[in-house]
């Protein structure tokens, strides 16, 4: 599967403007950050605003293709490891490392600090060891050689190991060990790993620095340094790039973003992706554990409305879990429309047909936030619903949801890999409660059972009817607000090159291939 994608809506012209070279050194890219970052330890982050920092920071075994043409792909390739073999089985994945690869202080990186870095994303026991549910064992032979082992069969199981959670950590990280945490208050604010760039550099609510790793094995990038400079207010930021202060901006809302359209010296690239929204309806706690009422909400939602004034008419309607542009997307399965005499009737079916109070937890992690929670409070007041808006740092958020400490909650999912159990299983599956994914605390036996038996499948025929059924039956359960698939739109300087937007990859970008002119 690849997804082909790359449109250049502003600014792009071949003449050379005199301010696009903005304020910063030739070598160096600053990015602004729209929220503070929470922990960068590998083996916990699990938000795409760390992993543009740890990704490039880190290696793993394989890596997403780019094509011959330089578009993205969501196909894997060899990084670390040169080849792989699986048993007929598909219990037994052996890895053959490429030699010469050393961790930024200059130690090698082989199988030996391969095991340790899955052994201790398993053991640290947070969102990214969920990656590794499957696997029963892994062992390193000799230098050169890794082999898992899996309970059972698990269709997606290469794929994982391209994700952040997959980085491998240099094994020196347990000297900074304190009361059994493997390292990891350490690795919050640094980075021990063997890519392109290592932290120097974190300023809670300030900046993160990251610099050029000397002794990266691969190409020596042409940008040296990297500067994360946190910026919340999207105007300002806006303002910063325009001026040059940012090369490259992450929080900006998309009527800004228009008003910049005509400017020489930003280029706007807008990408097809796989980014939804979502709203997460807490099935744990009275009143949204009544299957009634989560369905009158889902149909009191004027999807058309929300796409058009939270991103401007860029996206579309998610109308089943699986998304367009993911294998396994079925376009005969249709959701939620709006329909608020259907929704009222629920409503009064549901015993809440006088009304009834709910809140709303959002953070500003994307530009689009305030207004989809604003448009969200009015569809619902027209069924009687008054909504409360709760808007909380990002950090906190994401604590609160992992906890279930919220009874709608407002977020976005983005798959690491290409494969609809990334949506389905962790959407959906009652061992992924919290932050892992399943963060409306969603529980049927019935699809915790397709579910798993999917995961197990090599067919994907088979695996696609699975699918389908589990699909049907989580709409008719409704545990969240299916909102829409979105374009991402991405702006930076003009003379800012080799930008390359993956959707397994959402919110990072491929600093080792950039420059700047």
């Amino acid at each position: 599967m690849m997804l082909t994608m790359m449109l250049v809506i502003a600014g792009c012209g071949g003449e050379k403007q005199s301010a696009s070279a903005g304020k910063t050194p030739a070598d160096t890219l600053v990015v602004g950050l729209p929220v503070d970052l929470a922990s960068l330890d590998p083996a916990v982050a699990m938000d795409n605003k760390a992993w543009k920092v740890t990704y490039p920071s880190y290696e793993r075994l394989v890596q997403y293709k780019t094509t011959s043409d330089g578009k993205a792909s969501t196909e894997v390739e060899p990084s670390l490891a040169k080849s792989w073999t699986v048993s007929e089985d598909g219990l037994t994945w052996t890895f053959k490392l490429n030699t010469g690869h050393k961790f930024a202080d200059g130690s090698p990186v082989n199988a030996q600090a391969v095991k340790f870095s899955i052994d201790r994303v398993m053991a640290v026991k947070k969102g990214p060891s969920d990656y590794f549910k499957p696997v029963s064992s892994v062992t390193a032979p000799d230098e050169e050689t890794v082999i898992f082992k899996l309970k059972q069969p698990f269709a997606p199981f290469l794929y994982t190991l391209a994700v952040n959670g997959s980085s491998i950590v240099n094994p020196k990280v347990m000297e900074h060990e304190k009361n059994g945490d493997m390292g990891s208050d350490y690795l919050a604010t640094h980075t021990m790993g063997s890519g392109a760039y290592e932290l120097t550099a974190f300023n809670p609510g300030q900046d993160v620095k990251l610099s050029a790793n000397k002794n990266y094995a691969g190409k020596a990038p042409a940008i040296k340094t990297v500067l994360f400079k946190v910026v919340k207010d999207p105007s300002a930021e806006r303002l910063q790039l325009e001026s040059g202060d940012l090369d490259i901006a992450a929080g900006i809302p998309m009527d800004q973003l228009d008003q910049m359209k005509d400017n020489k010296n930003i280029h706007i690239y807008e990408s097809p992706s796989l980014l939804t929204s979502i709203v997460y309806m807490n099935t744990q706690k009275e009143p949204l554990n009544q299957v009634k009422l989560r369905q009158a909400i889902s149909y009191a939602v004027d999807y058309k409305g929300m796409i058009e004034g939270a991103v401007k008419g860029r996206g579309e309607q998610l109308v089943s879990p699986i998304p367009k542009g993911m294998w396994g997307h079925d376009d005969s399965i249709q959701g939620y429309s709006l329909d608020l005499d259907k929704a009222k009737s629920l409503m009064q079916q549901s015993g809440e047909s006088n009304g009834m109070t709910l809140t709303l937890l959002y953070s500003d992690n994307q530009a689009f936030n305030e207004a989809q929670a604003l448009l969200l409070q009015n569809n619902l007041d027209k069924i009687g619903i008054k909504v409360n808006l709760e808007k909380v740092a990002w950090a906190t958020f994401r604590d609160r949801v992992d906890k279930g400490d919220f009874q709608l909650a407002m977020g976005t999912w983005s798959p690491d890999y290409a494969d609809p159990q990334f949506f389905m299983s962790y959407w959906f599956d009652s061992g992924y409660f919290g932050l892992a994914g399943n963060r409306a605390f969603y529980k049927n036996p019935s699809v915790d059972a397709l579910l798993r038996k999917a995961e197990m499948l090599t067919d994907q025929q088979e695996r696609i009817q699975l699918y389908k059924q589990a699909q049907e039956m989580v709409l008719a359960d409704a545990p969240y607000i299916f909102l829409f698939q979105t374009n991402v739109l991405t702006p930076m300087r003009s003379n800012v090159k080799g930008f390359v937007y993956n959707p397994m990859l959402d919110d990072m970008y491929n600093f080792q291939d950039m420059s700047k002119n």
